[in-house]
């Protein structure tokens, strides 16, 4: 479904990822970890269009996307949740919803708030509460819910419990959890490492910009030495 091919992104004369490659099937959770300045970001923000790479290229549904203008991608199928959430704090949580499902018609917009409380069931308690008002676990959810107003066929996620205490940790693993059920398409930045990939069927490490590993989330939750080598201790 998703071919990241050899791309190299930069910011002015910092080069960010260097000739990195990651793909993602239909029906996979990718997980991409690694130490903080990794590129991990960078590599989520090229693929959604945010930032264009200088060198590679950026494929999905065998079409090239390389640095397409982020609103195309949404209406080919490609959604990201960004990292702190990005929401529009003055809005309430179903003008967040609505908002993010303009490009659909009304009777699709209203089918994805109906399916948005049933999955979010918190959010539908605060529907008229504004977003800003939501604590960080509401918030992430909402980050979320949000990006799924399109029907993505591929759900881009960037670190989903940064911040959170760890009992919302659990809640937003057991969502993930739950899409992964549905059949989702899932690419994952996650900082608690050892769970992603545990949940993962394939991952990537980021060190520095580059792909230094890659393998089936089980085996690389299963090497120690890895993580003690570029991540330190995870859980």
């Amino acid at each position: 479904m998703l071919e990241v091919d050899r791309i190299t992104t930069r910011y002015g004369a910092i080069t960010a990822l260097h000739d990195a490659s990651v793909s993602v099937n239909a029906g996979e959770l990718v997980a991409i970890v690694g130490p903080n300045g990794a590129g991990k970001t960078t590599l989520l923000n090229t693929v959604a269009g945010l930032l264009r790479p200088a060198t590679g290229s950026v494929r999905f549904d065998g079409n090239d996307i390389t640095g397409a203008e982020p609103a195309r991608l949404v209406r080919a199928g490609l959604a990201l949740v960004p990292e702190h959430r990005r929401l529009f704090n003055d809005l309430t949580v179903e003008e967040n919803l609505r908002l993010a499902g303009c490009t659909t018609k009304a009777h699709e917009r209203r089918q994805r708030l109906d399916e948005a409380s049933e999955l979010f069931p918190v959010l539908r308690d605060k529907w008229t509460t504004s977003a800003g008002y939501l604590s960080g676990g509401e918030a992430q959810q909402l980050a979320i819910a949000r990006a799924l107003m399109s029907n993505p066929r591929l759900l881009l996620l960037d670190e989903p419990t940064l911040g959170l205490a760890p009992t919302l940790v659990d809640v937003v693993f057991d969502l993930l959890v739950r899409l992964r059920e549905q059949g989702r398409t899932m690419l994952v930045v996650e900082q608690n490492a050892t769970r992603a990939l545990r949940l993962a069927d394939r991952g990537y490490l980021l060190r520095s910009g580059r792909v230094v590993t890659t393998g089936t989330g089980a085996e690389l939750a299963a090497d120690s030495g890895l993580f003690d080598s570029f991540i330190g201790t995870a859980s």
